[in-house]
């Protein structure tokens, strides 16, 4: 069986991201359904999901302050929030990379911080598609079980991150100082959220897991079966310690 896995990205330059996120799900045996805004949202025939990255999500959807030299794309927001409103409340397999991580917990509740150094001002100011970020995963956490690596190194490309939490959801990982990294869901299913770009670390064994998993979730799914257990320990956002 090979999966269809939809993945949002931009109307405008969203296809080198696109064909990134191709390439990684060919290499895990799925066949990639590009969406974007302007298409509609066709859930039905998809096995899978992947929020890709890219421009700022709009304040307006979090109770946020827009920063003045930032780039939003109000239609892809639209399109995003409106596929997760449908696919969320069912065991549809979910991946939220970067901007995507940050939709799904605005989706189910939550908050981002609209600018990370404002809150964590010791966080170097890095942006970088090499794996220059230390990211600490919970061990004993679906991530984890994935990835097989604590620390794990990664790409830094945001300046928001998740703030309050969403229903729903528990941290599974957070870089040095703190910042929330990836979050997964509680309830029996595929929901994970990482805040770096795993298509960009095509080289990285690791990386290329975490899209396997996806896939291998959306074929258990298509055989009416589930993959992961019941849920692992969370991570309280308060102190960064095992609840």
């Amino acid at each position: 069986m090979k999966p269809r896995i939809g993945v949002t990205s931009s109307a405008r330059g969203g296809w080198r991201s696109f064909m990134m996120h191709r390439l990684a799900l060919w290499r895990a045996g799925a066949k990639a359904v590009r969406l974007v805004a302007g298409r509609g949202t066709p859930t039905d025939d998809l096995d899978g999901v992947i929020i890709g990255g890219g421009d700022d999500i709009g304040a307006e959807f979090y109770g946020g302050a827009m920063l003045p030299d930032v780039r939003i794309d109000p239609e892809r927001d639209e399109l995003e929030f409106e596929l997760l409103e449908k696919t969320l409340p069912t065991d549809l397999p979910i991946l939220g990379i970067c901007r995507g991580a940050q939709a799904i917990n605005i989706a189910l509740g939550g908050t981002l911080y609209t600018d990370i150094h404002e809150v964590y001002e010791e966080a170097p100011k890095m942006r970088t598609v090499l794996p220059r970020k230390r990211v600490i995963i919970l061990e004993g956490s679906r991530l984890h079980e994935i990835l097989d690596c604590s620390p794990c190194k990664v790409n830094a490309l945001h300046h928001q991150s998740i703030d309050k939490l969403g229903e729903g959801l528990k941290v599974v990982g957070r870089d040095q100082v703190g910042i929330v990294q990836a979050v997964e869901g509680e309830a029996d299913r595929f929901l994970v959220g990482v805040q770096w770009h795993p298509e960009l670390l095509f080289y990285a064994k690791a990386q290329q897991r975490l899209f396997r998993a996806l896939v291998e979730s959306a074929r258990a799914r298509m055989r009416g079966e589930t993959v992961f257990a019941e849920g692992a320990p969370g991570i309280d956002c308060a102190d960064g310690k095992g609840a």
